[in-house]
């Protein structure tokens, strides 16, 4: 098994945050870039897979400032050795799908194939509207996608045909796309020049690019693994399973988690591909790893503190909780990965809102007292 971490992009401590306008803190901002760059550098050493974090802006709040996917990746990657960086993900409604394929496929080559990408809807009003990539295109809040109201369906389009052209751009040469919501080259033809003729391609007799290619290739071939981020709805499964994306899935209802491994299995044989159980969806959770009954007790009030004032007003619930001592958590993955066969596991963890010292010790005790219980390491010291 593999084990993933994740950010949450927390700027600064409750106390901090509760100043106001933490976010725009430059001394914060510097801190925190510190605090993630030694996070980075021990789990490399210890031996995670990734470290990942999701893409959000206008975060003045400083609750999650993470505002730019490929940046901070390659801030991640610098600071690691082995170690991937994890992008969770691309917000695609809000991106040039093709600039995106590009940037993905630059970033790889920096880091010589160090690296994983997810790609999401977007539930944030105010960034995902503001930085809206197509007309009316608007934020998917749990409220909405579970009415498929016409909020929740624009941004489901866009996303999916996002999909389909960076994959068009990842798999080809050069590509032409003309759908719903994008067209590349735009109105069909661009303008070319006598080199593209000479060296490249896509060119036809008239003189007007009629294809387009992202320059560099992807560093992997054919691409980065892909995976979907924080999947919790059975049509985002179905569109996974097709496309071949690889869910995460943060909850603790097993019932649920089964029922969607099940539907991503059959919805991937539908669509033609053999895929291993294992590969279907990855599973996690927020890590609270403490022998103390009390400090659990204290270390889930701080982080239901947090969930509670700024992602309950969101509509999304607090994620599964792998809290206890180390023979606890071991027992709860161990039980998880029984009934659902996965061999990835993310985790979030208390960056930002606790010291450094905490969250040190407890990623050091998972990988020393929980990790060899399902896994062992590689010759490059990754835990497999």
């Amino acid at each position: 098994m593999k084990f993933n971490l994740m950010q949450t992009g927390v700027i600064g401590r409750r106390y901090e945050l509760e100043q106001g306008m933490a976010g725009q803190n430059p001394e914060l901002y510097q801190r925190f870039l510190s605090e993630v760059k030694g996070y980075v550098q021990l789990a490399d050493e210890l031996g995670y897979n990734a470290y990942c974090q999701p893409e959000h802006h206008l975060q003045i709040e400083g609750f999650e400032i993470n505002n730019h996917p490929g940046m901070f990746s390659l801030f991640v990657g610098l600071h690691a050795k082995r170690m991937k960086a994890g992008i969770m993900g691309y917000t695609l409604p809000t991106h040039n799908p093709v600039r995106v394929a590009e940037e993905i496929a630059t970033l790889d080559h920096m880091l010589q194939g160090r690296l994983i990408v997810g790609f999401t809807r977007g539930y944030h009003a105010r960034w995902v509207d503001s930085f809206a990539s197509r007309p009316g295109v608007k934020a998917s809040t749990p409220v909405n996608a579970k009415a498929r109201d016409e909020q929740d369906a624009l941004n489901r389009e866009v996303f999916e045909e996002s999909l389909q052209v960076i994959k068009k751009a990842w798999g080809n040469d050069v590509f032409s796309h003309k759908g719903k919501h994008w067209e590349f080259p735009p109105n069909g033809a661009s303008d070319g020049h006598p080199a593209y003729a000479a060296f490249g391609k896509g060119m036809d007799d008239d003189g007007m690019v009629r294809k387009i290619g992202i320059a560099p290739r992807c560093f992997q071939d054919p691409h980065p693994k892909v995976y979907g981020g924080f999947a919790g709805s059975m049509r985002t499964v179905d569109m996974w399973a097709r496309e071949g994306g690889k869910p995460i899935v943060l909850a603790d209802d097993l019932d649920f988690c089964e029922s969607l491994w099940n539907r991503y299995m059959d919805s991937a044989q539908k669509a033609g591909r053999d895929v291993a159980r294992e590969d279907a969806a990855a599973w996690g959770g927020f890590l609270m790893l403490t022998d103390d009954k009390q400090k659990a007790k204290d270390l889930m009030e701080e982080h239901k503190w947090f969930w509670d004032k700024w992602f309950i007003p969101f509509g999304q619930k607090m994620p599964n909780v792998l809290i206890g001592s180390a023979e606890e958590i071991a027992d709860k993955i161990g039980r998880a990965h029984d009934r659902l066969g996965f061999n990835e596991l993310f985790m979030m963890y208390g960056q930002g809102h606790l010291d450094p010292d905490q969250n040190n010790e407890e990623l050091e005790k998972f990988a020393r007292l929980v990790a060899p219980k399902f896994s062992k390491k590689d010759s490059d010291g990754t835990l497999v």
